[in-house]
Order: C-alpha cells, then sequence, then structure tokens
C-alpha cells in the first residue's frame, strides 16, 4: 500500500491489462482488434503464480495485446481513418509505456518475461501516472509526490511551495522555490540541497548558501578523499597527497595509474588494480569550498540557530495525517499543498501577532 499517496502502487500486471481495457473503452474503433478475452475482465488475469513459466506466458500475452492494440491506433492515425483526442492520445501512450517498461525478450521469440531491474522513471499506477517511487532513504522506499517548501527561518513563515514528482530530487526544485528572492540572500538548507548546480545557481544570483554538506568518502577507509588532491585549474592537472601532479582529460578524469604502482602510501588512497582515477565534478571547487566552510565555527552556528524552526515548521505542515495526499495528478496535489501551507502561514502570523 501507498503511504503518502492518494493511489496504491500498482504492479505490472495490473497496469497492463487495466489500461487495455481503458484504450477499448476509451477508442471505439479499437474494438474490431483481436484482445484475449480474459485480459479483458475486470481484476487480474487467470495465471497460476506459482509457476514461473505460466507467468511469463500471462505477461508475454499481456504485452502482445497492449502492442496489437498501439500498432492498430497508429495505423488508423497514419490512414487518416482516426483522429485522437489528448484525452485518447494520452492513454495509448500510457499502455505503450507500461507495456514496455517493466519486461525484457524472453527465450523465444515473442516471448517476454518481467525484467529484473526497475525502469528510470518508472510510472507506478495508470490510475495517477504522475506518481512516481520515492526513496526517503536506502531502506525507507515511499511512493507518490514529494511537497517542498521555502520557509523564513526566522518566523517559520512559508515563502514558496511547490509539489513535485517522487523521485525528483530537492535541490532540482529549489532553484524554483527561491525565483522571487533578490540577490544577497543567505540560503540554508540540509545535505539534500548540496549539489554543485545548485550552488553554482545561487552564486550567479548573488546569493549566499549556507547549505550542509553530505559527508566526504574515501575510497579506503580512513584513507584520502578527494580533498586531499589540489587542483590547479589554469594548469588543468590534480596533484595527489605525495605530490604527484597529472594532467586532468577532457572528461575531468585523471589517472595515478603509473604513480600508483611504487607508491608508498598506495594503501590509503586505492585499491583498484590501476591504481587510483578521479572524476572531477563540474563544480569540484565549490564543493571543496562548501565543506570548507561547513568546518567553520560560523556556519555551525548559523545552521544551529535556524534549523529547529524549518523544522517545526515542517511539522505543522505534515501534522493530522497531511503526510498523505489527498488527490490524482500534481497540479490538484500542488493546490492542495498550497492551500495548507496558506493555512499554516495563517495561524502563525496570528501567534505572532
Amino acid at each position: 500500500r501507498n503511504p503518502d499517496d492518494a493511489v496504491a502502487r500498482q504492479d505490472t500486471i495490473t497496469m497492463i491489462a487495466t489500461q487495455i481495457r481503458r484504450v477499448r473503452k476509451a477508442i471505439p474503433e479499437l474494438a474490431s482488434v483481436w484482445v484475449r478475452e480474459h485480459n479483458l475482465e475486470p481484476g487480474r488475469p487467470p495465471c497460476d503464480w506459482d509457476d514461473p513459466a505460466d507467468r511469463d506466458r500471462l505477461v508475454s500475452e499481456l504485452v502482445d495485446d497492449a502492442n496489437e492494440l498501439v500498432f492498430a491506433a497508429e495505423d488508423l492515425v497514419a490512414d487518416g481513418a482516426l483522429v485522437l483526442s489528448e484525452k485518447q492520445t494520452d492513454a495509448v501512450a500510457l499502455l505503450a509505456l507500461v507495456a514496455g517498461q517493466d519486461v525484457e525478450p524472453g527465450d523465444k521469440p515473442g516471448q517476454w518475461r518481467i525484467a529484473r531491474r526497475t525502469a528510470a522513471d518508472r510510472v507506478i499506477s495508470t490510475v495517477d501516472p504522475e506518481a512516481r517511487h520515492a526513496h526517503k532513504t536506502r531502506r525507507s522506499l515511499r511512493d507518490g509526490y514529494k511537497a517542498h517548501v521555502a520557509a523564513e527561518p526566522d518566523t517559520g513563515l512559508i515563502t514558496a511551495c511547490d509539489i513535485g514528482p517522487g523521485n525528483a530530487g530537492d535541490a532540482d526544485t529549489a532553484p524554483e522555490l527561491l525565483a522571487g528572492e533578490p540577490a544577497g540572500t543567505e540560503v540554508l538548507g540540509d545535505s539534500a540541497y548540496s549539489a554543485g548546480e545548485l550552488r553554482s545557481h545561487l552564486e550567479e544570483r548573488g546569493m549566499q548558501a549556507t547549505i550542509k554538506p553530505p559527508p566526504l568518502r574515501s575510497a579506503v577507509e580512513n584513507g584520502f578523499t578527494i580533498d586531499d588532491f589540489s587542483v590547479d585549474v589554469e594548469a588543468g592537472t590534480l596533484t595527489c597527497p605525495e605530490g604527484v601532479t597529472v594532467t586532468i582529460s577532457a572528461a575531468r578524469t585523471a589517472r595515478f595509474a603509473k604513480a600508483c604502482r611504487t607508491c608508498a602510501v598506495r594503501h590509503l588512497c586505492t585499491t583498484a588494480t590501476n591504481g587510483r582515477i578521479i572524476k572531477l565534478h563540474p563544480h569540484h571547487l565549490l564543493l571543496v569550498a562548501a565543506r570548507a566552510q561547513a568546518a567553520t565555527d560560523d556556519f555551525d552556528h548559523t545552521y544551529r540557530q535556524h534549523r529547529p524552526m524549518i523544522e517545526r515548521t515542517i511539522a505543522w505542515l505534515v501534522r493530522n495525517n497531511h503526510r498523505r495526499l489527498r488527490y490524482r495528478g500534481a497540479e490538484r496535489n500542488r493546490l492542495g499543498w498550497s492551500h495548507r501551507c496558506a493555512a499554516v502561514n495563517l495561524k502563525r502570523l496570528v501567534a505572532l501577532g
């Protein structure tokens, strides 16, 4: 069950079978296209779910029926015999998507099976195609949408809000939330907003980033990190802790292969057979500066001072089961979320006098 969205996640079988019936209903001209009767009946098609071969048989039949409907719709449009409305076009497109996103060719021609992978930007429900898988952490998996807010850190008043798919990054939404803020604004955020692209955007806008960077990992436990290497931007070189300098390639890659063979501290740097290879981030210098800033007392004081109020604002927003969205589709949920934020702001303004 989906804990945060108004729509429950559907499995591949249910999505394909449901959308086959929906397309046939939405486009009467496709009623003459042959589709297996059991794939048109309500509920899940008959199958021995304990038999892998029978599961693959069902998947193959569903994908074949879905493809037949998609191809037939394309042929009718190409021949000029049919003009699809926007709703009909979306229904056919969604059928093609759900019939292909989770399957792969089987052992024989014409056979299909469920793929052992998760497609990027996977649709999780034909009832709400805009909902997505969301990873709160590696172990906390949810489905639906992700709510975003920007708030004034002294009062907790919300200045901007948005709703996006569950798989969207926080830092991707931040520029829109900050679009109305003037140059010179100090932007605070946790490590989810530490992307180099966002830092670059803030720098271009003349804003100050007080954003906590994620912990830096080393290739070897207790070994050297990327911050132990020095970059010379003008010369286009990278120097390791032992003073070995190599050229950074056009792909922003630095290879220390030859030097690592005789290096006395290799065990603190890499376990790779071919030596240390470093891929520099496009905004490497900004990220290095951010980690240095985060180690200062000023950063720690500002971050600790303002974070509690922001956490309190988020708690006000999601209390009374408001972590769960009420509607289907991003637009309706965006409207509902903005009303919730406005109500919390009003209550906060009353409390502030």
